[in-house]
């Protein structure tokens, strides 16, 4: 996307998620002041989630996936450049502890 992207992650369990989160925002955001010229590249506030269970876990994953789509920048989800669609192969398979509702 253009102006944001979206991401799903599951840190190490001795890694806190707000510190998965701060290490990649501080070396974005270094890397873009640096690099780019650019400051000021986050949110205030992003929006969060915590995903729930497997379902939970799809939905967002496929939402990720048809972002390109909706925003009328591809037809395809796999078409989009910088789009993980196009490489599902390589992702990650759903965490084992997000079960299936019964």
């Amino acid at each position: 996307m253009p102006d944001h992207f979206h991401l799903i992650i599951t840190p190490e369990e001795r890694i806190p998620l707000e510190k998965a989160v701060q290490y990649i925002k501080g070396g974005y955001a270094t890397v873009a002041r640096r690099e780019l010229g650019l400051s000021g590249v986050w949110q205030p506030k992003p929006t969060n989630h915590r995903i729930r269970d497997a379902e939970d876990y799809e939905k967002h994953r496929d939402y990720i996936f048809d972002n390109p789509v909706r925003a009328g920048l591809t037809p395809y989800p796999e078409d989009f450049p910088f789009s993980s669609a196009k490489r599902r192969e390589y992702l990650d398979p759903r965490p084992p502890a997000l079960k299936r509702k019964i």
